[in-house]
């Protein structure tokens, strides 16, 4: 939802926009501990208000950034900690999912769902979630059964590496794709051109952001112009199309889009209640793999 690198936003704003979402049917928030060091949270919290029986909150928990230095801990004792202060913020006494956000390359995954289940039992979670996992995680995944019903990863028409693994842990373990980056940073809306130029406070200001730079940007503008295409064919949003292709090519998928106002949250609405026809979809798939 804005800020902390991706522009400034009126927190004012953010809770009309959740509230607009909520009304328009949206009943998925996707956050974490670590966006904006916890106002994103914190600004969820607010936005929903009374009404956080209405909607499913999910949140992360993993990394950790302390005197300005950031790494992972998937510990038990982080967990707990982590949750707590996650709930504090958002104002609530359960999370709906809850997601390890990135792992820590020692704490066993056994030891994690221990510690993960034993708080479901508890009633502090409902369920439990993975983010950002690869092939190399497949066997420990599959050991744990059906405990994970989610993996989180990025995925877009600008950004399609994780595709295959996200459909593998679908066919194999069930587990629904959540994407983020769904927008590619928001190059797929259509809103920006070859001589856009992002402020010092804009994340996108960085050449580490490839979608904005160099050969990348440039082959995304050519999959924004078929995007644009498609759109004006259904009288909707290039970011309605964007998020329609997921929803379209990858099964039973969640698609996670940020917005900084009510205006963002109609355009990305926009993408229900139809379909991309075949060729169409078609059309993007190619594009999106030149």
């Amino acid at each position: 939802m804005g800020q902390y690198g991706w522009g400034y936003v009126e927190e004012n704003n953010l809770i009309k926009a959740i509230n607009t979402a909520i009304d328009h049917g949206i009943n998925f928030f996707d956050t974490s501990d670590t966006y904006g060091l916890g106002k994103s949270e914190i600004n969820l919290g607010e936005g929903l208000g009374n009404r956080r029986s209405e909607v499913v909150i999910a949140s992360k928990f993993g990394v950790r950034v302390e005197k300005g230095k950031t790494f992972y801990d998937n510990s038990p004792e982080y967990i707990e900690k982590a949750l707590f202060a996650s709930m504090k913020r958002l104002r609530t006494d359960y999370i709906d999912l809850y997601q390890v956000h990135y792992r820590d390359g020692k704490t066993p995954l056994y030891t994690v769902v221990e510690k993960l289940e034993q708080l479901k039992k508890q009633g502090y979670i409902r369920h439990a979630g993975l983010c950002n996992v690869h092939k190399e995680d497949a066997e420990e995944i599959k050991a744990s059964g059906d405990f994970f019903i989610t993996v989180q990863d990025e995925y877009s028409l600008a950004c399609r590496k994780n595709e295959q693994e996200l459909k593998m842990y679908y066919k194999d373990c069930g587990m629904n794709s959540l994407t983020w980056g769904s927008l590619g940073q928001g190059i797929l809306t259509g809103e920006y051109d070859a001589n856009t130029v992002f402020g010092s406070d804009d994340r996108r200001s960085r050449e580490i952001y490839v979608n904005f730079h160099g050969e990348k940007l440039k082959s995304n503008l050519r999959i924004v112009e078929v995007i644009r295409n498609i759109a004006e064919t259904h009288n909707v949003s290039c970011a309605a199309v964007a998020i329609r292709f997921i929803l379209d090519y990858l099964d039973d998928s969640i698609v996670l889009a940020g917005v900084k106002n009510e205006e963002e949250v109609l355009l990305n609405i926009a993408s229900l209640g139809w379909h991309l026809t075949k060729d169409e979809i078609d059309s993007l798939d190619k594009i999106s793999k030149e």
